[in-house]
């Protein structure tokens, strides 16, 4: 009673015991050719093999995890990293003072507009506007 031997397999792909070149499917005959080598094995061996494949999760990356990371990083700044300010005469909606603190940042696509913070140097009221 001879057995065949199971292919060498890595998640879903399938490679020649002989020389290790990746496997085509069968095409109409029971055997499979490796094109390399010339190998041939017999298709039944592959007939009821379980294949199970896996992904890392950071595989494929989450449109809304690199927001969060993009938001994250650009609200994280030391004092070296900080963006320049500038004053404009706009009234503060906390405190009534007449001037405040903005700086604008491109939170969006490029193709939108940025988002503009502003900071009362008053009384430190924060607020945001998107463009």
């Amino acid at each position: 009673m001879s057995h065949a031997a199971l292919p060498d397999k890595i998640g879903s792909l399938l490679f020649c015991s002989n020389c290790g070149s990746l496997l085509d499917f069968a095409k109409d005959d029971d055997s499979i050719r490796c094109e390399p080598c010339g190998a041939v094995q017999d298709a039944t061996v592959y007939d009821n093999l379980r294949v199970t494949t896996k992904s890392h999760p950071s595989a494929f990356p989450s449109a809304l995890r690199q927001k969060r990371q993009l938001v994250s990083t650009a609200a994280n700044y030391d004092d070296a990293a900080a963006p320049a300010e500038a004053t404009i005469k706009e009234k503060c909606p906390g405190c009534g003072h007449d001037e405040m603190n903005f700086h604008t940042l491109q939170m969006r696509s490029a193709d939108e507009g940025s988002t503009v913070f502003y900071t009362c140097p008053k009384c430190g009221y924060k607020f945001s506007q998107n463009n």
